[in-house]
């Protein structure tokens, strides 16, 4: 899956930005790269059981609180999935991963969680299925993409 095609074939416009691999957000701040879209983060987590997997994406320097969280969702007791259920249900690799994977979760396993702040921006900073580039992509685009593959998300405030 090549997501330069995807974005090119559904005519959404993206920036993009080719950098040393980083792993976290503050690697990622560290490279001063000046892009306007708003940095993002991405937790991918799970339900106590593992029947129930999540894809949060929030502002980078939001500080997000599991056991709040797992309320408002109403789940029992969230916590970070493991390397392999992030491979498993999205493709992808810690340092990696961004609010585009979701598409890589074919059988809809994953329920995509946005923090309602990001609709505030005009786009948003994403890794395009590797932790070596950096898109800005706007909001619009990003809802685009997911409308294509019919990928509905849930709004909360964190």
């Amino acid at each position: 899956m090549n997501i330069y095609n995807i974005l090119d074939e559904l005519s959404i416009d993206y920036q993009r930005y080719d950098h040393p691999a980083v792993f976290n957000c503050e690697q990622a701040h560290l490279l001063d790269l000046n892009i306007d879209g708003v940095a993002t983060k991405n937790l991918f987590i799970r339900d106590r059981k593992g029947s129930r997997h999540f894809l949060v994406v929030v502002i980078a320097d939001k500080n997000v609180n599991l056991k709040s969280l797992s309320q408002q969702l109403g789940v029992t007791s969230l916590r970070f999935a493991s390397p392999r259920r992030l491979d498993k249900y999205i493709g992808t690799i810690p340092g990696a991963v961004s609010i585009l994977d979701i598409i890589k979760d074919h059988h809809h396993e994953v329920e995509l969680v946005i923090d309602k702040s990001i609709f505030n921006y005009s786009s948003l900073q994403c890794h395009p299925f590797t932790n070596t580039a950096t898109l800005d992509i706007s909001i619009a685009g990003v809802q685009q993409l997911l409308a294509h593959y019919q990928r509905s998300y849930i709004e909360i405030d964190l």
